[in-house]
């Protein structure tokens, strides 16, 4: 595969993962948030598993094991996401739940006391400034939502640093294929004991799962591994870092959203932020990378 092509698929797939956060907002009209999960997620797996069967064989218990861990990691960074998009938009949970990247070096920081790079606290400096701009009212202010999507960046960065450990023992296809199994059966339990688990009642909740499970999850899970081989672990993050804007973009075109002038300077400033991250920090791990599978 030529670098120009992967990189294509790389920005296709941070697409598809943009959009996901208006799907959420789409399936919560009609579906409990676990219930919404637990199908989103049961269909990833189970069109991962029919591609990538034979993969599977060779699971041992250890993959296992990281699956489970990494399947509970990423129920708390999709549960926060689910019940905040209740309380906040799309556009804003876009660009907080991507603050991720800048998370992950501080959390390196605070518990495993490694040095931070000057430009990178330049760069997280200006993403806490744009969470201010973004998310805080003229009475200061902020909505449970943003909250909700800040915790899920929080969860995510957990998520990287366990899978960063996982992925040197393990197998990265069926451990990833694993995680999507344990995020739905995990969310199916917690829908049962607090929802009544039910099929979508209506198109627009039907069309909400089949994008999630199949385009969100799937196939931006099986796409991104098959495109990151043939580009930088820079550049990929580069594209990664698109996802916003991407989320912004789709509020906008298809409901309406729209950000207010003190919202937009702190989206740009939160992408400079993620972007100042990517590029200047010299402690970005390919690991990193690693974050997005179950999208």
């Amino acid at each position: 595969m030529k670098v120009r092509k992967a990189e294509f698929l790389l920005v296709l797939v941070t697409m598809f993962w943009g959009s996901s956060y208006l799907f959420m907002k789409m399936g919560l009209n009609t579906l409990g948030e676990f219930n919404l999960i637990a199908l989103r997620f049961g269909l990833a797996f189970l069109l991962a598993v029919i591609l990538f069967h034979k993969r599977l064989r060779q699971v041992n218990f250890r993959t296992l094991r990281y699956g489970a861990v990494l399947g509970f990691l990423l129920l708390g960074v999709f549960t926060c996401i689910t019940f905040g998009l209740k309380t906040t938009t799309t556009s804003n949970a876009g660009f907080l739940v991507a603050l991720t990247v800048v998370f992950v070096p501080m959390i390196e920081v605070l518990i495993f006391k490694k040095k931070i790079q000057p430009q990178q606290i330049f760069g997280s400096l200006l993403a806490i400034s744009g969470i201010g701009l973004l998310t805080l009212t003229s009475r200061l202010h902020i909505q449970p939502g943003d909250l909700l999507c800040l915790l899920a960046a929080l969860f995510y960065a957990v998520q990287i640093m366990v899978t960063g450990k996982a992925v040197k023992h393990c197998d990265t296809l069926c451990l990833g294929i694993l995680q999507l199994g344990f995020v739905g059966g995990y969310a199916l339990i917690l829908s049962v004991i607090f929802e009544t688990p039910t099929l979508p009642t209506t198109i627009p909740g039907w069309i909400s799962i089949l994008a999630l499970g199949i385009i969100c999850s799937a196939f931006g899970f099986i796409l991104q591994p098959m495109a990151q081989k043939y580009t930088t672990p820079t550049r990929t993050g580069l594209i990664f870092s698109l996802e916003p804007v991407f989320a912004a973009f789709f509020g906008y075109w298809f409901v309406g959203e729209q950000l207010s002038l003190q919202g937009y300077a702190g989206a740009c400033l939160v992408l400079l932020g993620i972007l100042a991250s990517e590029l200047l920090g010299k402690t970005t791990p390919a690991s990193l990378l690693k974050k997005r599978q179950a999208h």
